[in-house]
């Protein structure tokens, strides 16, 4: 396993390939498909974006709400492909770390490897277990989008994986053909 703090460096996320396991602590954010809308929104009318997305990292989650005593409630990833229109205009702006479930197109991966990035997956139906991670949950920008407004997450130890590292290898891509070898 290898230990991972975020903001990160890019030395760092080159070393790392897929498949590897990680544990990540720090900072990350929250964002969805309505919230990377206006994360876009922002780009094209040249504002601010609600945080400084260099060397940071968006998890596509919107999680329930918490129940009396928690930080959060169930945070399970949501599938990234839904943000794949949306996502070149954040890695330009140096976005550094994704992380969600699912495939992503040739066009994320190229992105990926051009803007020495990463995609991480979570395990998908294990969102009470990954709020165990969390830490601390603020909502930060937009929070008339409910579970899809922008948090800032304090995660201590989240177990994911690298599913596409800077150079495009792809896990989709690796686990098929290991398994068709067998």
């Amino acid at each position: 396993m290898i230990n991972l703090s975020m903001p990160i460096k890019e030395d760092e996320i080159k070393k790392l390939n897929c498949g590897d396991i990680i544990s990540l602590s720090g900072t990350i954010y929250t964002a969805r498909d309505a919230a990377h809308k206006r994360l876009i929104d922002c780009i094209n009318k040249d504002k601010e974006l609600p945080f400084n997305i260099k060397d940071q990292g968006i998890y596509y989650v919107g999680p329930t709400p918490s129940k009396p005593g928690e930080v959060i409630g169930s945070a399970g990833p949501t599938t990234s492909y839904r943000m794949d229109d949306l996502t070149i205009p954040l890695l330009e702006r140096g976005l550094k770390v994704m992380i969600g479930k699912g495939k992503r197109s040739n066009e994320v991966i190229e992105g990926i490897k051009k803007y020495n990035a990463i995609y991480l997956i979570a395990i998908g139906g294990a969102g009470a277990y990954i709020s165990n991670s969390i830490k601390s949950c603020e909502v930060i920008a937009y929070d008339d989008l409910d579970a899809e407004a922008i948090r800032k997450l304090e995660v201590e130890n989240l177990q994911l994986i690298v599913a596409i590292d800077t150079k495009g290898n792809n896990i989709y891509e690796k686990g098929r053909k290991m398994y068709e070898k067998q």
